[in-house]
């Protein structure tokens, strides 16, 4: 017993000391900045919900020619392929008809890109070449340098560089494997900035966020919380989807500075409810604020199966009678038992959705059911079909 409470003293001991010595490194640490608070779990942050205004991207286009393809450019009947490349090969000193020349490793294509805002010359940015004319794949191409024009038609970036295709094909004309589009290709970071987008004028007074996804409840929440950052009477809201900042004296020449401190703000945004339904798919996405009134559900379904069988008709021995081919057909129609359920005022269409699934409905019921509930005005909710 006295070994026992030996070391049960040296052990508390030993805790009492890393104690201490934890106290003592928290007191002489240097204070941190202190973070900015996590969001609660039913709000978002700003800047996920929007934007600054005025500081979107330019989408660029440009005209070029992609070459080292495996026989698998543009055919002969493309002309303005072999016109580019002979003027190309003309700027080498190199003089030839465009009828004379076999495009087979050549493809014209049009390069897009888009500009931010931010952008500044030497800067990369990613770009995307497709084919207009008849080539079968981009695969192995490398695209020669390209002017990227603007709207305003000034040359804004220059792009060249090999081609990601993400897929692949191989084999003979008649006989082939395809995996994925080979027809058009992205070049990360494959064109240089050039010219940046026109600068602002003078400092603004006043700067404006735009919401992704408008809706006045959603504006009033992101001027409230604006309003607790920076004081009353900073923000306000112009419309569904635009608020208008203020900007106080101290950020007058440091808009930046403003931006970054508001948005990590928490915002909670009031969501419609909607229901978005691809028919080609039989995909069903519901919002989790959709309600469902009071109504009654029965759905069946009906198939009708048409077989076609085809019987020889033999004459018999020595008669003048021919072999005919005789069409038998069997129509059946059949239909399934519907069964009827209640849905009760203020149901959730998530419980709903979860109880024609368990009676075994199918995506493309579930989808026939909500637009009958929507005709009926029962589903308080907004219907998307992509």
């Amino acid at each position: 017993m006295t070994g026992t409470h030996a070391i049960w003293r040296r052990g508390a001991r030993a805790v009492a000391a890393l104690s201490m010595a934890a106290v003592a490194a928290q007191t002489e640490r240097p204070a941190r900045a202190q973070e900015p608070a996590a969001p609660p779990p039913a709000a978002v942050r700003l800047k996920d919900i929007a934007t600054l205004q005025g500081t979107g991207t330019v989408p660029l286009v440009g005209y070029g020619l992609v070459v080292g393809l495996n026989k698998t450019g543009d055919r002969f009947q493309t002309l303005f392929s072999a016109q580019t490349l002979a003027n190309v090969l003309e700027r080498f000193g190199v003089m030839v008809q465009p009828r004379q020349i076999r495009i087979e490793n050549v493809a014209a294509v049009l390069v897009t890109s888009e500009l931010g805002p931010y952008a500044r010359p030497g800067g990369r940015i990613d770009a995307t070449a497709s084919s207009i004319g008849d080539a079968r794949s981009l695969q192995g191409g490398v695209l020669l340098p390209t002017a990227l024009r603007g709207p305003d038609g000034q040359v804004r970036a220059t792009a060249q560089g090999p081609l990601s295709l993400g897929g692949f094909g191989g084999g003979t004309p008649g006989n082939n494997v395809q995996v994925n589009h080979l027809t058009v290709g992205r070049i990360p970071n494959g064109a240089v900035v050039q010219a940046p987008l026109p600068a602002p004028g003078a400092a603004p007074e006043t700067i404006a966020f735009t919401l992704r996804d408008p809706d006045f409840v959603s504006a009033d929440r992101v001027a409230h919380a604006i309003n607790a950052e920076l004081g009353a009477d900073a923000a306000r809201v112009l419309d569904s989807a635009t608020v208008s900042v203020t900007l106080p004296p101290e950020y007058r020449n440091a808009v930046p500075e403003l931006v970054a401190r508001l948005e990590p703000l928490a915002v909670d945004v009031d969501a419609a409810a909607r229901v978005v339904i691809n028919e080609r798919t039989g995909t069903v996405v519901v919002g989790g604020a959709v309600r469902i009134g009071p109504a009654a559900v029965a759905h069946g379904n009906l198939s009708v199966r048409i077989e076609t069988r085809l019987e020889v008709s033999q004459p018999g021995a020595l008669s003048a009678g021919q072999t005919k081919i005789v069409p038998q057909e069997r129509v059946d129609v059949r239909e399934q038992n519907a069964q009827l359920v209640a849905l009760e005022p203020g149901v959730t269409l998530d419980a709903v959705v979860r109880s024609l699934n368990a009676l075994g409905a199918t995506p493309r019921d579930i989808i026939a059911i909500m637009q009958a509930l929507k005709a009926a005005g029962a589903l308080r909710a907004e219907i998307v079909v992509l």
